[in-house]
Parts: C-alpha cells; sequence; structure tokens
C-alpha cells in the first residue's frame, strides 16, 4: 500500500469521532501488515522530577485484553519503546528479539524486563512506532505492532515505515481538536480557585494583594495556596507556581 494524503484526508475526516478514526488507522495498519495499533496522548510527557506521566489520552485496537490495565499501571513507566520515542524526532521500527538489530538493542536493559517477557507471551516482538512532538511539549506516539515469526517480518515492517509515519501523522492532525477533557493532564488537581491564586501568584502578587483582588481573606488565600503547594509536593509559593507552569494548570 502506498499511502496518499489526499485518500488519508478523506478516511480521517475531522467530524468524525477519536475513536472512529483510530478504527480507521487500524484498518489501514492491517493492509500494512500490523496485527495491533496502540495511540497515546500526553500533553505533559515528564513530570517534575523527568518520569514519564502516564498519558491522558489512551487507545488500542486488537491488543491482549490486559493490555491496557498494565501499560497505564506501571509498564508505560518502563517501555523503552516510550523512552525512545520521548528523544526521537523520525519513525522507527524495533524489535524486542535480541538477534535483531534495531535502535532498541541499545537502550533495553533489566529494568525493561517485564515490558519484553510480555510481548515476547504475546509474541508481539515486532513494531514502527511515529513519535509526534507538538509545538507546545505534548507528545503523541502511535506504534503498530506484529508477530515476528520469520526473518522477512522485521524487514516488511521497516518497507511499511514511510507510510505508516505519513498515516500517524493524518491522524494526528485530525484528531487533535477531538481530544478536548480527556488530553488535560491528570497528575495533579488542583481547585478551580487554586488554580486562580496560582495565576495572580506567578503575576508576582503576594497573598495579601490576591485576597485583595480576589475580595476574599487572607486567610482563605493563604489556605488556597498552601493547600496547591501540597498536592505541587512544592517547598514554597514560588516551586508551586513554577510546577504548575510545568503541568500547564494555569492556562485556559
Amino acid at each position: 500500500m502506498q499511502a496518499k494524503l489526499a485518500d488519508l484526508n478523506t478516511r480521517l475526516l475531522s467530524g468524525r469521532s477519536l475513536d472512529e478514526q483510530i478504527d480507521s488507522v487500524a484498518d489501514m495498519a492491517t493492509q500494512l501488515g500490523f496485527d495491533t495499533l496502540v495511540y497515546d496522548y500526553s500533553a505533559v510527557p515528564l513530570d517534575h522530577v523527568g518520569e514519564l506521566i502516564t498519558p491522558a489520552v489512551v487507545r488500542v485496537r486488537h491488543t491482549p485484553k490486559d493490555w491496557e490495565d498494565l501499560w497505564v499501571s506501571g509498564f508505560y513507566q518502563i517501555d523503552p519503546v516510550q523512552h525512545l520515542a520521548l528523544s526521537a524526532i523520525a519513525p522507527f521500527v524495533w524489535s524486542y528479539e535480541a538477534k535483531r538489530k534495531t535502535v532498541l538493542q541499545q537502550h533495553i536493559d533489566r529494568r525493561h524486563a517485564p515490558v519484553a517477557s510480555y510481548l515476547r507471551d504475546a509474541q508481539l516482538t515486532c513494531g514502527v512506532t511515529v513519535p509526534i512532538h507538538m509545538p507546545r511539549g505534548g507528545l503523541a506516539t502511535m506504534t503498530a505492532l506484529r508477530s515476528e515469526v520469520r526473518d522477512s517480518d522485521l524487514e516488511e515492517a521497516r518497507h511499511s515505515l514511510a507510510d505508516f509515519g505519513l498515516i500517524a501523522h493524518a491522524f494526528q492532525e485530525a484528531a487533535y481538536p477531538l481530544l478536548g477533557k480527556e488530553a488535560v493532564v491528570q497528575t495533579v488537581r488542583l481547585t478551580r480557585r487554586e488554580r486562580e491564586c496560582l495565576r495572580w501568584a506567578a503575576d508576582g502578587l503576594t497573598a495579601a494583594q490576591i485576597a485583595e483582588q480576589l475580595n476574599r481573606s487572607l486567610a482563605t488565600i493563604s489556605l488556597h495556596l498552601t493547600s496547591a503547594m501540597h498536592k505541587l509536593g512544592a517547598k514554597n509559593r514560588v516551586q508551586a507556581v513554577a510546577r504548575a507552569v510545568h503541568y500547564r494548570l494555569l492556562e485556559g
């Protein structure tokens, strides 16, 4: 299959739901010889200490039943493919088979053993991943997986990389407006008033000035700011503002 941009735009109409669009991509991935499709999106991919955040949006097709539960409960953080996607700027082919020479062999170690073992048991050891770095720091990845029972399987996946990369980027462009509230960072939840107080703090106002601005008591404003600090694991208000900005909690 030679993917055509005009055809992709027809099949990935922006008016369709996110799940309908994923279904279309899964069908196209099947035509390219893949068995399984995984898509995820994070508005903020890393927490304030540099660890991967479980994506806010996850969609899978034709995966084992326990796949999504495992990845959102910890496998995502130890998936070497996701670590590669974080720093990669181009689509890449990977294999969990040690004898295959792909970029994955340079990075995988004992930390990744649970993921590697799971994929071998599921007979999904070969795949292609398209990292999509968004202008404001978000990260999406589209991954297609297949079994690797023949020597030619990896080469066939590599041959499909360009077409799958085009599909993934076309999907992201069409699907981005549909992500909506699903794309909000879930790592830290601040109340509306806590966010409001931090916005004023980010503008340089003291607690007393914020109280005056919002027509609330100083004690109430201090309570909101302290609560936000605790939720963000911050030592002071300056650090709380910095972390809130990192997690894009002060937007909108």
